[in-house]
């Protein structure tokens, strides 16, 4: 499988803390790839660097054989690659259906016929189908702040598909959730991969990490340490060195 998506030496450093030094990360069109490392190793640094929330002091960013270094979110967005976030971005005063018509508003504007109206009925068909897909349609009606916090992981999920991107970046998906939507959350990236939706994830829970990626880049002080498939990942003496021989890092700057 060709690379859809690289990360070629990437350097960030936020004052005197080096978040990512010369960070190389593939993932492969159609699958489903993992980054793990301690907290402070950098995975959700590279993952702004990677959708214009932050810029690399050096290195470089490929997307479908284009360079899209430094790209603002919104082209980042636009040009195919969604993003949900450690801390979910909900509209909490607002419904589900609600939230989920503000995504189709902001949903790539080539893609959307110029003469529709926002929160017609062809935005609204289609956002509940996502909300049955994720499993929370019921929930349609609801205020989004009233939702759990698996739910509203769901939620950002099914937002984010709105836009129908090529890619799907994940920032810690299972962190917080209930074993039981936990589960609900694998089957459907499992489902949205089967239909060629391709994802990175950052996790910290190894058993749905293994149990879903095809393969895992493992990152250690802003450099990338070990990559494979799970099960050469898991028992790399590079990759149990990285999680019992590095401190924890309280500065979510650089996690």
């Amino acid at each position: 499988m060709s690379a859809l998506l690289r990360t070629e030496d990437i350097c960030k450093a936020f004052g005197g803390v080096q978040a990512l030094d010369g960070c190389t990360v593939e993932v492969a069109e159609g699958s489903i790839t993992g980054l793990i490392g301690p907290n402070g190793s950098g995975k959700t640094t590279l993952f702004n660097v990677i959708t214009g929330y932050d810029r690399p002091d050096a290195g470089e960013v490929w997307y479908s054989g284009a360079k899209i270094t430094g790209s603002s979110p919104q082209r980042v967005f636009a040009a195919g690659i969604g993003r949900t976030f450690q801390l979910t971005r909900i509209f909490p005063r607002l419904t589900v259906l609600e939230n989920m018509i503000v995504a189709a508003q902001h949903s790539g504007g080539e893609l959307r016929n110029p003469f529709a109206r926002a929160g017609g009925p062809a935005d609204r068909r289609r956002a509940m189908e996502l909300l049955e897909f994720t499993g929370i349609a019921g929930h349609a009606g609801k205020l989004a702040g009233t939702l759990s916090y698996g739910q509203r992981k769901l939620l950002e999920l099914s937002y984010v598909l709105v836009a129908d991107p090529a890619i799907v970046l994940l920032d810690e998906p299972a962190g917080g959730v209930n074993p039981s939507l936990i589960n609900q959350l694998a089957q459907r990236i499992k489902e949205l991969n089967a239909d060629g939706k391709t994802f990175l994830i950052v996790e910290h829970n190894m058993e749905f990490v293994m149990d879903l990626c095809h393969h895992i880049a493992v990152l250690d002080s802003g450099t990338v340490v070990a990559t494979g498939p799970p099960a050469a990942v898991r028992n790399d003496p590079r990759v149990l060195d990285a999680y019992l021989g590095t401190a924890e890092d309280d500065d979510e700057q650089a996690s």
